[in-house]
């Protein structure tokens, strides 16, 4: 893949991002200040890319400061300070300047190196947000709405949010893509729009102001984009424009995936509100293309960035992992009314969701009528070691029996409700290892190929649990999403954490109208 971003051996080479969709030219900068003026008129733009860039820019202060260190690390802040809201610029600088102290030609090696490494983690973050996405969605294909400019303009190859976006594309797997136009300087106009015709993926232009009523219309999967900096909490700082589109798809129940590199990550900042928001100037908004289109004396607010709160973002992907938002508070709400219905009474039960190769699951002893954020424990999906959080449950391993089984299985519920309990202990009395349900319109729920005849596995309750979900793993062959566990409740699995919820809902009815029938 050719790289937007490069060095041939003198200078800093990078395509004009200014010039595009018209024009493409390359600028080749020798000096820092060339490449500081390139990274504040936008002709580099993009957090990755403006990081790279500014650790050659050290580079090239230490080539030209014939040994004066001093003079390289007052270069070095200038150039940090180009723009102050995206991260990776001033983490970049620091890096490459660790090096100062063994010559300039060390500190041109770390820079080259850190290229190198921005194109293996876009692949990996690429490859990571695809599978993710996929984990949270179940249309296909998909219907995705970015804004501003994330592929491989913003990066020095492939992309963040528009790099999974061409993964996703590349499986086969995207219907249309909603290319925000990213007022004022239009880089989803500009450079997106020019991406994916050059990708050849299809998409259409979309008024900043109407992408919350595609979402609300229903046109929308799944909403991706990238980031300038995410602190500690979650918060997530990105062109501006953002929070509006994270409102709107949590309004309508559709997963807000950010997708950026570790290198983002500020864990220095505890949130969104300690974030320097950068305000550009104001004739980026009275006049377009050098043409004035308000009076000259109008007063601008025009913030470059602003801050979605982490509760509104489902999760954020890096080149390392998936790290889950928003499923908490599915969780805690999904458990909440199965507490309300007397299905999870006390600490009973467990909910999961699945996001990529990692899941989310309610934590042990806990009340699953309140449920908070420290309640969820982050596991391994396919083995159920924990990652993070409070400790898991027991019952953790037979979810993770589950997803190892069905890798497109995106949440798993453990339910205790009355009539499916005692369905599961009268089979498991009689020595049963599933129970039939014939001709009950209800089996429609399930998904199954014959809707007339459902036989759901019946397992044994044994004390120990991991034996369970052995058994577990070694009989379901996906002929249906269900199972029944001997005095011990009901689990079920879908897509979604909705499905899987709506299938304890069709099963403990199967069970009612089983007992009132026999």
């Amino acid at each position: 893949m050719e790289r937007t971003l490069a060095w041939d051996g003198a200078a800093v080479v990078a395509v004009d991002q200014c010039a595009l969709p018209h024009e493409r030219t390359v600028l080749r900068l020798t000096t820092p200040d060339e490449v500081i003026d390139a990274i504040k008129r936008l002709a580099i733009r993009g957090a990755p890319a403006i990081g790279v860039a500014g650790a050659l820019a050290v580079a090239l202060s230490a080539q030209l400061s014939d040994g004066d260190e001093q003079a390289v690390r007052e270069d070095a802040e200038r150039i940090a300070n180009a723009r102050p809201t995206a991260v990776n610029l001033s983490w970049a600088v620091r890096r490459v300047l660790t090096k100062l102290p063994g010559g300039a030609r060390a500190v041109l090696d770390e820079a080259l190196a850190m290229l190198e490494e921005d194109e293996r983690t876009n692949r990996a973050m690429a490859a990571r947000a695809a599978d993710a996405v996929l984990g949270l969605t179940s249309r296909r294909p998909l219907r995705i709405l970015t804004h501003c400019n994330t592929g491989a303009l913003a990066t020095v190859a492939v992309g963040t949010a528009l790099g999974g976006i061409k993964e996703l594309a590349e499986r086969g797997l995207v219907e249309e893509v909603l290319a925000g136009e990213t007022r004022p300087l239009l880089q989803g106009a500009r450079l997106t729009a020019w991406e994916l015709t050059q990708a050849g993926i299809p998409f259409r232009l979309c008024v900043d102001s109407a992408g919350p009523a595609a979402i609300a219309a229903g046109l929308v999967d799944v909403v991706m984009v990238g980031a300038d900096r995410i602190t500690a909490n979650g918060d997530v700082a990105n062109k501006v424009g953002t929070y509006s589109l994270a409102v709107a798809a949590a309004r309508s129940g559709i997963p807000f995936v950010v997708v950026a590199p570790e290198s983002t990550v500020d864990e220095s900042i505890a949130d969104g509100s300690q974030i320097v928001i950068e305000q550009r100037h104001a004739d980026e908004v009275i006049a377009f293309h050098g043409h004035r289109v308000a009076l000259p004396e109008t007063p601008v607010f025009n913030p470059a960035f602003d801050v979605t709160p982490n509760d509104l973002v489902t999760a954020i992907v890096t080149e390392a992992r998936v790290w889950p938002q928003r499923p908490a508070g599915q969780l805690a709400e999904v458990a909440r009314g199965l507490y309300q219905r007397g299905w999870l009474d006390g600490t009973a039960g467990n909910l999961s969701v699945r996001i990529g190769d990692q899941a989310l699951i309610t934590a042990s002893g806990r009340s699953k009528g309140e449920l908070t954020d420290a309640d969820v424990v982050l596991v391994e999906a396919e083995t159920g070691a924990r990652i993070s959080g409070p400790k898991p449950s027991a019952e953790t391993s037979i979810h993770a029996a589950i997803y190892k089984a069905f890798p497109d299985c995106g949440a798993v519920v453990h339910a205790h409700p009355p009539y499916a309990t005692a369905v599961a202990a009268k089979a498991m009395a009689a020595g049963q290892d599933s129970v039939r349900f014939t001709d009950f319109e209800i089996i429609k729920g399930f998904g199954v190929a014959d809707p007339s005849t459902l036989d759901v596995p019946v397992f044994t309750n044994w004390s120990d649990v991991p034996r369970i979900a052995v058994e577990v793993g070694n009989r379901l062959d996906g002929s249906v999403p269900v199972l029944l566990i001997g005095h011990h409740g009901v689990t079920a699995w879908g897509p979604t954490l909705e499905i899987a919820r709506n299938r304890v809902e069709c099963i403990e009815a199967l069970c009612r109208l089983h007992l009132l029938t026999n």
